[in-house]
């Protein structure tokens, strides 16, 4: 089993979806930052002062303390230097301490990556796309520069512990940044002292990251296992749900170790020791995050987090409300973009079946639907609602629609059947011009000028589907078989049936736009052999 699939076995045996936590690391891959020592380093070069390796040398090896004495002496460097002359006249009435200047210069420094333009330009520009269509739960984060902003523009961003103790957070399309973020240098953790403040002080951001590695799996990209940061959450966690359920920690921890030379990625489970604690995790080494970032898209929810977190939200509001009923409104969720004026009722109870949906249910049933019911047979919905209330909006977006299975089981398996059915809802004031389109619609034609019909022509046409099923390249697939004749098709249907069912994921793929739209139209083609007429 590949890491892509042990992943995706993980995630969806988990009943929370993936929360990321992220590191230094993951903006030094995307947006080539500097580590922490180097970063520190940019503000060791004015007269005066001196090298970063004196600061960590007078602290014992310590970072935080390397940087409150470098802040101390940067701040007499910053009231007078030329360079900084600007930031002094627009943020001397904002100094409350000594390590302000360094604060606000590093803040500068990382807000000069305007990530939106680094975006279409970076090196790991394939593993930046899938990013951006991750439905992740929520993502952790000690960065401090505004790059996951970017990535998950719709995600609600808490800062620190004060912005989230009194806040209505949902723990679902929302950004912690729990190390505090350049909009506002004073909430950096950077000094020893800061990172004493954080460990003594937080204790409701530790109780909310406790409950959110409990409930969801956690994937940490940009850390080493032996970080001292996530040490100190691995043994909260450790203290607070006890020795003897650590180890139902074990797919909730996943750490991605990455390896600078190519490697095959590989996927193990082992245990890092936290003061006598063993906790358990699963470790995957990679040299990319193509897989990793796949797995996670192909076990995302049906519903865009951002979505579920406003339900949460607004239905959580609507409770505490005396007048509710000004601010309510059906509407289609993928329609929800402005939506500051509209609150959500969420309806709790037994549905007896598919069928009992009303009109406007209906209309809003995606093509997802029906695939999964042409090949599961799973949705149990109402014929004559799919296809007079869901498929005329459904075909306006896509040829690929299917109508067949809805069309044989109202006993309509001819052209006679349809033609008097057709009658019947014209005569009863329904509008089914978007079946008779389908209908009418050629779904073998393929055009002479394809690449893949000619290269069908003149390598494959002898070949059987199960043979070019073994031997073509996966995203090629569909390509080609939507070049097979009916005839072909029909003989070996079971053959074409099971390849479907399991990549009925590859419906809504983000590996290729086209070849998703090829199995669409291999799932209508299997409806009109198996019950068109």
């Amino acid at each position: 089993m590949s890491v892509k699939e042990e992943l995706i076995e993980i995630f969806k045996s988990r009943s929370g979806g993936p929360f990321l936590f992220l590191g230094s690391g993951f903006s030094r891959r995307y947006l080539n930052l500097e580590d922490w020592n180097g970063l520190l380093t940019r503000f060791t070069k004015g007269e005066g002062m001196k090298r970063f390796g004196f600061y960590l040398s007078q602290s014992n090896g310590s970072m935080p303390d390397a940087a409150t004495r470098l802040a101390e002496d940067f701040n007499d460097y910053w009231w007078g230097a030329s360079e900084y002359a600007e930031s002094v006249a627009r943020h001397h009435q904002d100094v409350k301490s000594q390590d302000f200047a360094l604060r606000l210069e590093v803040s500068n420094y990382l807000r000069s990556y305007q990530t939106e333009k680094i975006l279409s330009g970076v090196e790991y520009k394939e593993e930046v796309e899938l990013l951006t269509k991750l439905n992740v739960d929520g993502v952790i984060t000690t960065n401090w520069d505004n790059f996951l902003e970017n990535i998950f523009p719709d995600y609600t961003v808490y800062t620190g512990q004060a912005d989230l103790l009194f806040s209505n957070s949902q723990e679902i399309a929302e950004i912690y940044k729990i190390h505090g973020c350049i909009k506002d240098p004073y909430s950096l953790v950077l000094t020893g002292e800061d990172y004493k403040d954080f460990n003594d002080k937080n204790t409701y951001l530790a109780a909310k990251l406790i409950t959110l590695f409990v409930e969801h799996p956690i994937v940490f990209i940009g850390y080493s296992i032996a970080d001292p940061n996530i040490k100190s959450i691995l043994k909260s966690i450790s203290q607070c749900i006890g020795k003897e359920n650590i180890e139902k920690l074990r797919q909730n921890l996943i750490f991605i170790d990455w390896s600078p030379t190519p490697i095959e990625a590989s996927i193990s489970h082992t245990y890092q020791t936290v003061e006598g604690v063993q906790i358990p995790f699963t470790l995957i080494q990679a040299n990319d995050f193509i897989e990793i970032y796949e797995a996670i898209y192909e076990t995302k929810r049906k519903i865009p987090a951002r979505v579920l977190r406003h339900c949460k939200e607004q239905f959580y509001t609507f409770v505490q409300s005396s007048t509710p009923e000004k601010n309510i409104c059906v509407i289609d969720m993928d329609d929800i973009d402005n939506h500051t004026d509209i609150e959500f009722v969420v309806g709790v109870g037994v549905a007896e079946k598919a069928a009992s949906f009303s009109t406007t249910g209906y209309r809003s049933i995606s093509v997802y639907h029906l695939f999964d019911d042409i090949l599961l047979d799973n949705q149990e919905l109402d014929p004559e609602s799919v296809l007079l209330d869901s498929v005329p909006s459904l075909s306006i977006l896509s040829p690929n629609v299917p109508i067949y299975k809805y069309l044989k089981s109202m006993s309509i398996n001819d052209e006679d059947s349809f033609s008097n059915y057709i009658s019947d809802c014209k005569g009863a004031g329904r509008h089914p011009e978007s079946i008779i389109q389908l209908h009418e619609n050629n779904l073998f034609h393929v055009s002479e000028k394809s690449y893949y019909n000619k290269a069908y022509k003149q390598k494959y046409s002898y070949h059987s589907l199960t043979d070019l099923l073994g031997s073509l390249k996966t995203n090629s697939i569909p390509h080609f078989l939507n070049c097979l004749p009916e005839e072909k098709l029909r003989e070996e249907v079971d053959v074409l049936r099971e390849y479907l069912i399991a990549h009925i994921d590859h419906t809504d793929s983000i590996v290729s736009k086209s070849a998703s739209s090829q199995y669409r139209k291999l799932i209508c083609k299997l409806d009109y052999i198996e019950n068109g007429f």
